[in-house]
């Protein structure tokens, strides 16, 4: 089971990694981040309510004094993140507000020890800084010329608002199925998302080019529903720590994807920086077998 939710949660990183190969068409075709992050939502909540209308209907019904744990991940864990990163990448370089985005690593573990008793281990520490390292590697170090104190508050707000969207996941999940917990996520950030987005310019795009109406589709489905669901199932069987230790797998994919798709260069410190991401996944599983029969962790 350890084995299976630590695929899901990398199956979610590559696929989350992926996203800029369709999302540098889009943005070039005219589309704003929050209107593909509002089309992601709508198909990504849609598609999940209808097939648990089809399949599982009693899993749609939850509770009223449970609403608050959807509000957070659709506000603060998927719209506000995307609201606050939209703003750093406009103020900082991609690379500063991806690492930036990846400091939510030691939050989660600091939370996870506040919120769930999770024991801060120097495995945990190591793999950690281990990967924040490869990724600084990987994705460029920061320009220090063009650093922003907005940028860098917005950028580590987005990272806060990311590691409550992994800690409420997790106390959702002890009650409701992973695929409830992430159509009304993303049905709730849908909603937050809707006034910053101008409707009759995408109705426009989406209908001036199939190309366009075939990468949404990918975007949503594909790059949106597969790894938020994979993530969340994931979650339910790991400690948040962890699950977000290996998910610095996505800024791998994405220079990996980066230098197929589109030409860019793989620097011997990228590499390098890739390296360490997978040393970090290494240590983090190194006797896992005999933590897995924790008591603290089983219960979860």
């Amino acid at each position: 089971m350890d084995k299976k939710a630590q695929f899901l949660i990398i199956l979610a990183a590559v696929c989350w990694g992926s996203v800029g190969i369709f999302t540098r068409p889009l943005a070039a075709a005219g589309f704003s981040f929050a209107e593909l992050s509002l089309m992601r939502s709508i198909i990504a909540s849609t598609c999940l309510f209808v097939l648990l209308i089809l399949t599982s209907r009693e899993k749609i019904r939850i509770s009223i004094r449970d609403i608050w744990m959807f509000v957070c991940t659709g506000i603060l864990g998927i719209g506000l993140t995307s609201i606050l990163y939209f703003n750093t990448i406009e103020r900082l370089t991609l690379s500063a507000a991806a690492i930036l985005l990846y400091t939510s690593p030691y939050m989660v573990m600091m939370m996870s020890a506040l919120f769930f008793k999770e024991r801060v281990t120097l495995q945990k520490l190591s793999a950690l800084l281990i990967a924040f390292t490869g990724c600084v590697m990987t994705v460029g170090l920061i320009d220090r010329s063009i650093i922003s104190s907005t940028g860098v508050l917005t950028g580590l707000s987005a990272a806060f608002c990311y590691s409550l969207y992994t800690i409420i996941c997790k106390i959702a999940l002890r009650k409701y199925d992973a695929f409830t917990v992430t159509a009304y996520g993303f049905g709730i950030a849908g909603l937050l998302l809707a006034p910053l987005c101008d409707f009759e310019k995408m109705t426009f795009l989406m209908g001036e080019s199939a190309v366009n109406l075939l990468y949404i589709l990918i975007l949503g489905v594909l790059l949106t529903i597969l790894p938020s669901v994979s993530y969340t199932k994931g979650l339910k069987e790991l400690e948040p720590s962890r699950a977000s230790i290996l998910a610095f797998v996505e800024p791998l994919t994405s220079s990996v994807a980066g230098a197929a798709v589109y030409g860019e260069m793989l620097s011997p410190v990228k590499l390098l920086g890739m390296a360490l991401i997978f040393i970090s996944l290494v240590i983090l599983n190194l006797n896992q077998g005999s933590s897995t029969k924790n008591p603290s962790v089983s219960k979860k």
